[in-house]
This record gives C-alpha cells, structure tokens and sequence, in this order.
C-alpha cells in the first residue's frame, strides 16, 4: 500500500482486517505506525514495498505525487516484475495513467481505479470502485477491491479515472446549483421551512436534506479538503478542454472551489456552499 493519507490509511487498515498481508509506504513513516501495530510492514522504498508483491494499491493526492511514488529508481515500477498487478487509486489525469502504464515492466498488469466515497466509507468498506482495465485484471482484483467497496468495471484503461472525473463534476455541480438556489431564496426572503420545501419537490431534494444542517449551522465536517476538490476542478477543467466539452457549470464550480480554497484549503470541500448561500444575505 503506497500513501497513508486520509483515505490510503483507511484503505490499508480495511485490507489488514480482510486479512491481507500488508506492505505500506509513506513519505512521514510516523502515519504508518498504527498500521504497523496492527500488522502490517513499512518499507523504506515504494520499490522495496512492491518487491514480491502480488498486488500494489497506490493511493496518493495528485498526478505528481503519482509520478514521485512510481518512478526512479526507489519508485514502485523498479520493485515490480511481469508478475505484479497495480492498482492506481488515486484521482488523476487521464495522461497520467498512460504515463504510469509505459513505467511498467512488460507483462505487469494495471487497473485504474479511483473511488465515490469518503472517509465514513472507506472505513466501512462501502466505497465504489470506478475499475478501468481488462476483464481479466479486474476479476483478479475483484476479490481484494470487495474487501473496500463495490467494484463497477467501467472500461479499458483510462475509464476508470474518466468516471471518476465524471462523478466529480456532477458532484461539484450539485452543490453549486444547491448553493444558489438557497442563494437566491435567502435574497428573495424565502424562509427556511419554504426554501427546503421548495427544494423537496426538484430533483435536488435528496441533497439538499442531506446538506440542510451544515447549511443552516454553517459547521462543514471535513470528509474531503477543498484544496483536493479544487485539484480535482482542475482535472476536470484540463480533461474538457482536450476532448473539447464545454463545461460552462464545471469551470463555475471550480471558480467557487478556488474562492472557498483561498480562505483555507483544509476545510471541507462542501463549505463552496457557505460562500454561494452568503452572497443572498442582505445586508
């Protein structure tokens, strides 16, 4: 397992309980002592972490982290052999995974297979798997990703990280749209009680039932960071413009991700919402 992060931590931990016999690698090695204590091995090396693994989950925040932990000489593509499967799970570009795939030795398999989820459900094992790679090597992986969430096999290589930015935008999407609407109601003089009544009765009544408490009490637990959501705007934003999409409400979420970012990138991603729903108070 290379990254220990907030999701990479929580991964490894599932696995262990799976059980899986489990390698981990992280930059501070500080993260990996509860896992360690549980089990698991650390590795001074991404390679020797992958040496005489049959499987490598790799988990980290963006495509450079990606490029930094896979290759060189310490980089997981120097510890594996055509016998090794990776699995890349973090949510990157599309080039990055093809820049991944040419790092490997002939014969090794690849999955991309980012995830829908956060925290709550990394830790339950309740993520979806957006698995891109062939019938194959995703039916090999199956057993192992299970132990972490629900496995949607969405294509060849590529299509998994494609879907991720797929939900992301939709994601960030409805928020915006959320954002508004109460916006609007806030500057219109709507009361509450009819605003989320109004809202029951859209299709985005689901979500803004979900999102009323935090709305309302302005507290946003941080499930996923806005500087990592604002990262992902930016794959988005950089995916469109190469396959030529106009994605007018993607580049306005990413707009607002940007705004809430400045004012603290390690609050949740969710608190876009405090700032659209302000700008319909009056004063």
């Amino acid at each position: 397992m290379i990254g220990l992060g907030a999701m990479g931590s929580r991964i490894a931990r599932r696995l262990l309980e799976s059980p899986y016999e489990v390698v981990v690698w992280n930059r501070d090695e500080t993260k990996a002592a509860a896992l360690v204590e549980l089990g698991a091995r650390f590795a001074a090396t991404p390679a020797l972490a992958a040496q005489g693994a049959d499987v490598v989950v790799v988990m980290v925040s963006d495509p450079q982290a990606l490029r930094d932990v896979t290759e060189g000489s310490e980089g997981v593509a120097a510890g594996t052999t055509a016998s090794t499967t990776l699995i890349q799970m973090s949510t990157v570009s599309p080039e990055s995974v093809s820049r991944l795939a040419s790092t490997l030795p002939a014969g090794a398999g690849l999955l991309d297979a980012p995830v829908l989820g956060s925290l709550a459900e990394a830790e339950a094992g309740g993520l979806t798997i957006f698995a891109g790679g062939t019938r194959s090597a995703v039916a090999r992986c199956t057993p192992l990703l299970s132990a972490l969430g629900s496995v949607l096999h969405v294509g060849p290589l590529g299509a998994g990280t494609a879907a991720k930015l797929v939900a992301n935008a939709t994601l960030f999407g409805t928020l915006g749209v959320l954002g508004e609407a109460v916006a609007l109601a806030r500057g219109l003089d709507l009361s509450p009680e009819s605003t989320f009544s109004i809202l029951a009765a859209t299709p985005l009544g689901a979500q803004a039932e979900r999102r009323r408490t935090a709305i309302e009490s302005g507290e946003y637990p941080v499930r996923f960071t806005l500087s990592l959501a604002r990262k992902d705007a930016d794959l988005i934003i950089a995916a469109a413009s190469a396959c030529g999409a106009d994605l007018r409400l993607a580049a306005a979420a990413r707009s607002w991700l940007a705004e809430a970012e400045s004012e603290g990138g390690d609050r949740d991603y969710a608190e876009m919402l405090a700032r659209i729903v302000a700008t319909g108070s009056r004063a």
